[in-house]
């Protein structure tokens, strides 16, 4: 069956937890093909492995059959990191999923403005920094001839943030003493029916991606409510990131 949509191509930019998850959905619930790519050849290793664990899961939980896995699988292509956005060049939309830097994102939707098509929709996952800076990136220097061709519109850059809360107030009851790691968690998964509790969630994100957003976030607003935990900020200073490298509020055996 298909989903009546104008997306009939959809490329995402990093293999990472949250690129893997756009692909995963993309095409398994609007079921188009994705383009995946990422210049790490082991980050899209480990995502597509990851992908196929998940897809094995639903279809033990009976949430889909076999034949829709596969189905789904098959629509993820990998883009070899060697061919760069280049290979992104034909889809109708693409999303951005790498880390929260903005010179970062700046560059790549610059490679996203001259590489793809001018009609190609140009998302960007980020969840704390300002969507207008980076849009005015895909704006050159010689703004008139690019717009010209079509490429130097700013109004195709839309921010497309898939929800991965980043639990900073829990940090701050930890921090305060006013309960254990256990009860903080414990009461977002009964009282909320959470999955995992909002510490173990910060775990698995990374501490130090954690930090980085309410960094920017902080930096950018200047209110106060932004301001990171001094807790958070110490345990990323020491190099406890946390499921990535074995410890962060709770150890991990890798």
């Amino acid at each position: 069956m298909s989903i009546a949509h104008g997306i009939r191509s959809l490329g995402v930019l990093g293999a990472g937890q949250m690129g893997l998850g756009i692909a995963l959905v993309a095409s398994l619930r609007a079921k188009v093909p994705v383009l995946l790519h990422d210049r790490s050849t082991d980050q899209v290793k480990k995502g597509l492995s990851l992908m196929d664990k998940l897809l094995d899961k639903d279809v033990a939980k009976g949430r889909i059959t076999s034949e829709q896995a596969k189905e789904a699988r098959d629509r993820v292509t990998v883009v070899g990191g060697d061919v760069g956005v280049k290979g992104l060049r034909d889809v109708d939309m693409v999303v951005e999923a790498v880390s929260e830097n903005l010179a970062l994102k700046q560059s790549i939707f610059q490679s996203f403005a001259a590489e793809l098509r001018p009609d190609a929709i140009l998302a960007t996952n980020t969840s704390s920094i300002s969507i207008t800076k980076i849009a005015a990136s895909v704006i050159p220097e010689n703004a008139t001839a690019a717009s010209a061709e079509g490429k130097a519109s700013a109004g195709r850059v839309v921010g497309l943030h898939f929800f991965n809360p980043v639990p900073v107030m829990a940090i701050m009851c930890l921090e305060k003493g006013i309960a254990t790691r256990e009860d903080i968690d414990t009461t977002l998964k009964l009282g909320m029916n959470h999955p995992m509790g909002p510490l173990q969630l910060a775990d698995f994100i990374g501490l130090d991606t954690c930090l980085a957003i309410q960094q920017t976030l902080y930096e950018g607003t200047s209110d106060s409510k932004y301001r990171p935990s001094v807790l958070l900020e110490r345990m990323v200073d020491a190099q406890w990131y946390g499921r990535k490298n074995g410890k962060g509020f709770y150890e991990y055996n890798n």
